[in-house]
């Protein structure tokens, strides 16, 4: 039942961040990942908005909807295209807002959830 709900959280959240990324993408061009850096950033405070629950919902949306939702692979990737193509201050400034963004926004959930 567990992983029932969530893959009904997961079932939602790939599908949601595949659908801003590419609205955002059209609207915005950045020098950085801006959707990903969004789309990371406001997992994690869902996440953390979660993270002490103990119920159903619990599962559906911090593991999966916030699991599928947020993306470190898509990070990674893009991380390591900016390197490659020697945009240093470019791949710091996107892993520095990556890491403050994402850490800030979890904790700012957990306090919220007290």
């Amino acid at each position: 039942m567990r992983a029932l709900l969530v893959a009904l959280g997961a079932g939602l959240g790939a599908p949601a961040r595949y659908l801003i990324d590419r609205e955002v993408k059209k609207l915005h061009r950045s020098l950085i990942p801006v959707e990903t850096l969004g789309i990371n950033t406001a997992g994690s405070f869902v996440l953390g908005l979660m993270i002490n629950s103990d119920n159903h919902w619990a599962l559906i949306i911090g593991t999966g909807f916030a699991g599928a939702f947020t993306t470190w692979s898509t990070f990674a990737i893009e991380e390591h295209r900016l390197l490659k193509d020697l945009h240093r201050l470019k791949a710091i400034t996107y892993l520095a807002l990556t890491l403050v963004l994402g850490i800030s926004a979890a904790a700012f959930g957990v306090y919220l959830a007290k």
